[in-house]
């Protein structure tokens, strides 16, 4: 997955702004406790991200 992919679908379920607010707050456990924006700098692979936060806002598995 590439980063714009992954922004893609931020967006789609959180909306554009929020997506940017929800990234740069919210720590997500399965990431070592970092924030979206902290795993991506950080050099996670997106997918892994996505997957993480795929599992947190407990979207449905046609989403993953």
């Amino acid at each position: 997955m590439r980063h714009s992919e992954f922004w893609e679908r931020m967006e789609l379920h959180l909306g554009r702004t929020y997506a940017q607010v929800w990234a740069s707050s919210q720590t997500i456990g399965s990431l070592g406790s970092r924030t979206v924006d902290e795993a991506l700098a950080a050099g996670e692979d997106p997918k892994r991200v996505w997957r993480a936060v795929h599992e947190v806002l407990e979207l449905p598995a046609r989403e993953r």
